[in-house]
């Protein structure tokens, strides 16, 4: 029970890593804020929380809207009274999720759009929402979640990398900037998980994708106590991906 009376506010928490992150933060005795455009994901997931005897509140939001991401942090705070955690899960490649196959030269404007808004501007905007909280309690933790990519870059995902790339000095700064307050920051970049079939597919030097709890285990430790000492670093999940040995 790591997180007992800590609040946790999860973004993308419909589906994925963000929804596993969500119940094991409740499982830990976190009261949990889920976030994500899907609502009826949320609320089935806020509830089976709450049936599993934990607090969860499910919050439909947009996270490219800055008003909307500080109408949920005022209810977080109506209701539970504090921000310990966010985790800042929410994206996605924007081919596969806005349906715009082909290569960067052939993509819309509103999927580069969606991928910088969702994967970058998102996390900045909800880190810019919590941050007075997290100061007046003098303590709080921002996890950004990256992605191999933004660390060695990718022709076939060039937004994606863009932005994932962009979260890595996010972590930095925001880890500076909440270093007097007692905030840490701090950014994990997971390879092919296998949230999807399809990540089956992608090749690391271990010889496999992580499993999703191999991600989102490391996510809670980083945010628990016994990770005091570490902020502004970003962590690579990736079987030695970024070493260029699985070419």
């Amino acid at each position: 029970m790591r997180f007992n009376e800590k609040v946790a506010v999860v973004t993308g928490a419909g589906s994925g890593l963000g929804l596993l992150s969500a119940q094991q933060y409740a499982g830990e005795g976190a009261k949990v804020v889920l976030v994500d455009v899907n609502a009826q994901a949320i609320e089935t997931a806020a509830e089976e929380i709450r049936q599993s005897g934990g607090e969860a509140l499910a919050v439909p939001t947009d996270i490219r809207s800055y008003e909307a991401i500080t109408q949920v942090v005022t209810r977080t705070v109506e209701s539970y009274g504090r921000i310990d955690i966010l985790a800042n899960i929410a994206g996605g490649n924007p081919h596969r999720v806005c349906n715009c196959p082909g290569g960067f030269e052939e993509m819309s404007l509103e999927a580069m759009d969606w991928g910088i808004d969702v994967n970058f501007t998102g996390p900045i905007y909800f880190s810019r929402a919590v941050m007075p909280t997290m100061m007046q309690q003098k303590s709080g933790v921002i996890i950004n979640l990256g992605s191999v990519g933004g660390v060695v870059g990718g022709s076939g995902a060039v937004i994606y990398g863009a932005a994932k790339s962009g979260l890595i000095g996010l972590t930095k700064s925001l880890a500076l900037a909440g270093a007097p307050h007692g905030i840490r920051a701090v950014c994990v970049s997971p390879g092919p998980v296998l949230t999807r079939e399809a990540m089956a597919g992608i090749k690391t030097p271990l010889g496999r994708a992580a499993t999703p709890e191999e991600v989102t285990k490391f996510i809670l430790y980083l945010s628990s106590e016994d990770a005091a000492m570490i902020s502004g670093s970003n962590h690579l999940i990736d079987g030695a991906r970024a070493c260029g040995g699985y070419r």
